[in-house]
């Protein structure tokens, strides 16, 4: 088996790892990049959460480093690779395009997410800290995000109000977490990743129960099931 695989994802990683280098301190879309200017949009998770993305960065880089020093050839790892490399090379150019469209942003963000997702599904069931985990990592928060993203085009554009928007999409990012995570019944970071967002669009919205923040903690309970099926 080849290494190349095994080398273009180290340096997908890298690229996308450096990405904020070219965007730095970015907490999101810009409010005003919308027709309808999206302040403090319910939707949106606070901006702590997007913090996580150090987090996935650093395990992104060194299990690719891993994969190239000690599974270049190992066939359990071949799977996922290129869905893999797809989601990165594609992630390396998120950002920029994030400062100036938020509809292209939220395209790529979804042809991120799927790949990702594959990925996960092929990840080896050995290695889990180099493997299946920073992945789900990675692809538990592109499952909240990619959500949030429809949301603020939904409002924005003025197809929906910002609540009607938030609801929508807190609801059916909860359920697509739910059902990723128990149908994978592996690889705990994917749901963990998903309470964050969803914790977090809970603290954007002061935790008030009479609005969506009730929704996304009834979605972060109910993800503890399928996280705890995934731990035993």
């Amino acid at each position: 088996m080849s290494k190349l695989p095994a080398t273009l994802i180290l340096i997908a990683s890298l690229a996308f790892a450096a990405s904020p280098i070219w965007v730095p301190d970015f907490g999101g879309f810009d409010p005003t990049q919308f027709p309808q200017p999206q302040l403090n949009a319910p939707v949106q998770p606070a901006g702590y959460a997007f913090a996580i993305w150090g987090a996935i960065f650093t395990w992104l880089v060194l299990a690719a480093v891993y994969g190239l020093w000690a599974r270049s050839t190992d066939s359990a790892w071949g799977p996922m690779r290129p869905a893999l490399l797809v989601s990165l090379a594609i992630g390396a150019a998120w950002l920029p395009v994030a400062t100036f469209s938020p509809i292209w942003a939220t395209i790529l963000i979804w042809l991120m997410l799927v790949p990702a997702l594959i990925a996960l599904f092929k990840t080896p069931t050995d290695d889990k800290v180099w493997a299946s985990w920073p992945v789900g990592l990675y692809a538990g928060w592109l499952s909240a995000a990619s959500f949030a993203a429809i949301g603020l085009l939904l409002a924005g554009y003025g197809w929906t109000s910002q609540t009607t928007a938030a609801w929508i999409c807190v609801g059916l990012a909860s359920a697509l977490g739910f059902a990723v995570q128990w149908r994978l019944g592996r690889t705990p970071t994917y749901g963990l990743a998903v309470i964050w967002a969803l914790v977090a669009i809970a603290v954007r919205n002061g935790f008030d129960l009479h609005s969506v923040a009730s929704l996304a903690l009834l979605g972060s309970l109910a993800m503890i099931w399928p996280i705890l099926r995934a731990i035993r």
